[in-house]
């Protein structure tokens, strides 16, 4: 029982943590306003660390790479594995929808009028926006991620192109690296209290409003998602490494699935994403840029949302989504939606301004797509945020690289 307690000691606090967050928000929801700043304090700390953090774990594992050919090996399955089973996300809804079709009745007044400005702005400056920033200053700001995570890359392929001369930056770099790992460990003995009033707040604020007009959409969403989650993932670890894939990666599942769902932040959930590959085996190299790059162009959540939102909207304007040309236009969306969507809570609606512009949606439908968007949030976080450990798995597998564990370990 000793052993067990110290194994599982942070999880079962992390659980603690949520049960008494959970209850708070359901019975005591006069305390929100009181408890809430807890969990602002925990996510603002992880956020700041996350930053550096991004840059020395990119940069550092770049830096260190043998050669050319092994970083490209990783980019290349790296990008074949995000796109395969992005696409397969969005098919697999399809076909659920297909055998359990479902209706949502329009509410034009239960959404924000301010998730319907901005819808006009030029594409080309968005993508320009998103992939690059004008100033130094503004690549710090988790509002730029992408952006962010493009410039550690270069700087980590520069640092190798810079042979002797560039050592001591390696050095700086693999230094800054084992910092920022210890100082997000520090950050995390916070997380039961910032976590459990996080999502004390999630429980009061979301929990009324997934029972109303949108019930049988989000209902699909959240079974087929849950479903999605435990046979889809468990196949990809099975794929990647076997039984042992599947025990390791669930074991070691718990903690960045309940950052994810009590945050709704992909952000805020990749150091428990870093610290879980570790355990699970996954050589550093692999983990360091797959986890931090999925973090923002890997979502499987934000894929079966996608296809949800586009048969919801047409099923409000009576429209045929089950016809061929639209269902190939709905996967290469979601293909794209999935690869833009942000890692931050609510970080913009840049796919569904993506949807509305191809299919020409008129506005009776634009209110139905932005309000699933919203509620669908946290399990969408959960399965985009866990699912860059598999992936990172499953580049291991096809990259032809080792699995760093026993079956003792595992």
């Amino acid at each position: 029982m000793q052993k067990l307690l110290e194994n599982y000691n942070s999880i079962l606090l992390l659980l603690l943590g949520i049960t008494i967050g959970s209850i708070v928000g359901l019975f005591f929801p006069d305390s929100i306003p009181f408890i809430k700043p807890l969990g602002d304090i925990f996510l603002n700390l992880l956020f700041v660390s996350i930053i550096p953090l991004i840059f020395f774990a990119i940069s550092s594992s770049i830096a260190n790479l043998e050669s050319d050919k092994q970083l490209s090996k990783i980019i290349y399955w790296m990008t074949t594995v995000f796109v395969i089973t992005i696409a397969i996300a969005a098919v697999a809804t399809i076909f659920g929808l297909w055998i359990y079709p479902v209706t949502a009745i329009a509410n034009d007044a239960a959404v924000d009028n301010s998730l319907l400005a901005d819808t006009n702005q030029n594409w080309g400056d968005r993508m320009v926006s998103f992939f690059t920033v004008g100033e130094f200053s503004e690549l710090l700001s988790r509002e730029h991620i992408l952006a962010f995570v493009l410039f550690s890359v270069l700087v980590g392929v520069a640092t190798r192109r810079s042979g002797e001369a560039g050592k001591t930056f390696v050095s700086f770099l693999n230094a800054g690296n084992e910092v920022m790992k210890n100082l997000l460990i520090i950050v995390m003995k916070f997380g039961p209290i910032g976590l459990g009033a996080y999502f004390a707040y999630q429980v009061h604020t979301l929990g009324p409003e997934l029972f109303g007009f949108y019930a049988k959409p989000l209902g699909f969403y959240y079974v087929f998602g849950i479903v999605f989650f435990f046979v889809f993932y468990s196949l990809y670890a099975y794929i990647a490494n076997g039984r042992l894939g599947v025990s390791s990666f669930w074991k070691n599942n718990i903690t960045p699935s309940l950052t994810a769902l009590s945050t709704c932040s992909s952000l805020a959930t990749l150091p428990a994403n870093l610290a879980s590959a570790k355990k699970m085996g996954i050589p550093n190299n692999i983990a360091s840029v797959v986890i931090p790059l999925g973090n923002t162009l890997y979502k499987n959540g934000s894929s079966i949302s996608s296809i949800v939102k586009i048969y919801v909207a047409f099923a409000i304007l009576d429209w045929n989504f089950f016809e061929p040309t639209t269902l190939i236009t709905a996967v290469g969306i979601t293909i794209l939606v999935s690869m833009v969507a942000g890692g931050i809570p609510n970080g913009g609606f840049i796919g569904e301004m993506l949807m509305i512009s191809v299919y020409g949606l008129p506005n009776e439908a634009i209110p139905a797509v932005m309000i699933i968007g919203a509620l669908v949030d946290p399990l969408a976080t959960v399965l985009n945020a866990t699912g860059d450990t598999v992936a990172s798995m499953l580049v291991t597998r096809f990259s032809g690289a080792k699995f760093e564990i026993d079956e003792h370990n595992g």
